[in-house]
Order: C-alpha cells, then structure tokens, then sequence
C-alpha cells in the first residue's frame, strides 16, 4: 500500500492513532457488556468491530508512529475528572469512539476506502448500539434496586390511597404496585400518574399491574403480570428493554416457567387465604420452601401475609414479602410498614 508522499506520515499517524482510539473505547464498552450487563449478544457485536478495525490496523500505519513528535501526549481535561458512574463512563467511550471513526472515515477514504467504508458502517450501528446499552443499563439499575427490596406493596381502592403510599414508602418500602380493578381508566392515569411521581421523588420503584398501556403512559418501573396475562417475549417487546417484568406463580411449575421467560422477579404464592386473590386453595409454606430451594429470580412471598405470621413465612426461607391489607388496611400504615420491615430484614 502506498500513501500520497506528501501526507503520508502524518496521515498514516492520524490513522494509527485513531485505529487505536476506536478500538480502545469499543473495549471498554464490550467489557461493561460483558461484565455488568451480561448481554452476550453486544459483547460478541462490538468484539467483531473491534476485529474489523484490526485487520485494517496495517503496517504502514503502525511505523508512522512518533510518541516523541505527539503533542497530544499526557494531554488531559477536566471533564475527563467529571466520570463518577458506570453511565458517564460508558457514554465518553462511545463518543471516543464514534469520534476516532468519524477521523479515520475522512482521512482514509482516498488512499484506504476498505477503511473508510468499515469505519463509517460501525459508527452507525454504534449510534444504535450505544441506546441498546443505556436501556440494558437501567434495566439492570432497576434489578439491583428490586433485589434490595425486602417488602413489596400492593396497592387495593382506598379513600387515602396515595397518603397510604406516601407512609409505606417513607417508613422504609422501596416498591409499589400500583393495582385497581376499577373500570375507568381516567381516574386509573390519574392515580397512576401522581403514584408514579411520588415513588420517583422517594426513590421507589414502581410497577402497574396487568396494564402494559397503562405503565408506558406514566413512565413505570415495570410491569407485573398474572398467568394469564400477556406472554413475556410479547411484553418485552411492547414495553422495551429497560423496564421491569414480573410473574405471578402458583407453583413451582410456574416459577420455572417464569425464570425460563426471563421475568426479572415471580410472586410465589399466596401462601395464606387472601381476599384480593380469586384461588381458592392457598399454597401453604411448602411453596416457600420450594421457592427458595429452586428460584434463582428474586422472589417475593405473597398472600395473607401480616405480622402474625410473617415469622412462619421467613423461617421457611423467604427474603422477601409482598403485602397489601397489612399496610393498607392498617390504623397506622407507618406503623405496620416499619413492623413488618423489621421482622424480614
């Protein structure tokens, strides 16, 4: 390969250097996917880019290179200090690397075009790869959050549903979902949408169920479906990848199923007689037990449970609990909340 030979060493310089910059960035972002996202599929996307831009990392690129002539050498700016989050990180490397293949785009497309074309086709897809990684990421802030959670409200019809709300949350509960059977769907966005801001404003998260509609509209968590509500793979793809989907399960069977899906978390019960559940037969403890020999989702016990019998539910193995009437139907919501709390943690 030959370069014009009055730009060859500065150009063939620009190239190697930016060859080395893309490549560079693009790791830092496969290893994110790879170590914190567990997202195979990207890993092996931006493994391959990074390929690509070896096999064009030619020779003559390589010789041209000058440590001692760079003036960008030991170069530095304070926003490069700024980085405090995964996120802040993986966003300056996408653009580092959208950046150096925007360079090599323009300067190897008279003497290299095989380069030229490589450098502009991967910086498109990572123009859409990199929104992939920021939905895969605050999926996975949500996961960690929910794995935190200790007890989960669900939500009944009440004169002071959102004062309730307000209590629980403050004495300690980190995630609400947002239930009602009521048929009017103005009043349902309403409500939705003051729970909405109030748990975002508390650091909650919040879940509707059954209604996939209903949480797009006012930005939920996620979603909490019943088994027969929509299948997964359909509720993932209408409600995106960065949002929340849970499973009501009966039985062991139906856990199974739900981590095979890829729920992010079942409800396993209800293990006492509930009056907001239409099964007539509760699971008993034995579900309990199996739950936390199997499940490798985070699960939450469900179902009549309140501070009398919550010790039977978390010596059985359960680390977390979903509760409605023990909260919502309390004297003292706060009171009950910060009871409860304190018998699972």
């Amino acid at each position: 390969m030959s370069l014009d030979p009055n730009t060859n060493r500065c150009v063939a310089q620009l190239i190697d250097a930016n060859l080395d910059r893309a490549r560079e960035g693009l790791r830092v972002v496969e290893d994110w996917c790879r170590f914190a996202l567990d997202k195979k599929e990207l890993v092996i996307t931006l493994k391959d880019w990074r390929q690509q831009l070896g096999r064009h990392h030619k020779d003559v690129y390589k010789q041209s290179r000058s440590t001692e002539r760079d003036q960008g050498i030991g170069l530095s700016h304070p926003e490069q200090e700024n980085r405090h989050s995964p996120k802040q990180i993986i966003s300056a490397n996408c653009s580092r690397a959208q950046e150096a293949l925007r360079v090599l785009e323009e300067f190897s497309r008279i003497n290299d075009p095989a380069l030229a074309k490589c450098a502009s086709e991967i910086r498109y897809q990572l123009y859409e790869l990199e929104l992939e990684i920021i939905k895969a990421s605050l999926h996975n802030q949500r996961k960690q959050k929910l794995e935190k959670c200790k007890a989960y409200l669900i939500t009944n019809p009440h004169p002071n549903l959102l004062k309730i709300v307000e209590q629980s949350i403050k004495a300690g509960i980190s995630i609400v979902q947002y239930r009602n059977k009521i048929d009017n769907d103005l009043d349902k966005l309403s409500q939705a949408k003051e729970m909405a801001y109030l748990c975002k404003r508390n650091n909650a998260l919040f879940i509707i169920n059954d209604r996939i509609d209903l949480a797009i509209a006012v930005d939920a968590d996620g979603i909490h479906l019943g088994q027969n509500d929509m299948p997964y793979l359909i509720a993932r793809k209408i409600l995106g990848d960065e949002k929340i989907i849970g499973r009501s399960t009966h039985c062991l069977e139906e856990l199974l199923c739900a981590q095979k899906e890829g729920c992010d978390y079942v409800g396993a019960g209800p293990i006492y007689h509930t009056n907001t559940k239409s099964i007539k037969s509760p699971t008993g403890i034995k579900y309990v037990k199996e739950a936390t020999k199997f499940s490798k989702l985070p699960y939450f016990a469900i179902g009549g449970i309140n501070s009398s019998n919550i010790h039977e539910v978390i010596s059985a193995g359960a680390a977390r609990i979903a509760v409605s009437g023990a909260i919502m139907n309390a004297k003292d919501p706060t009171l009950a909340t910060i009871e409860l709390l304190n018998k699972v943690s």
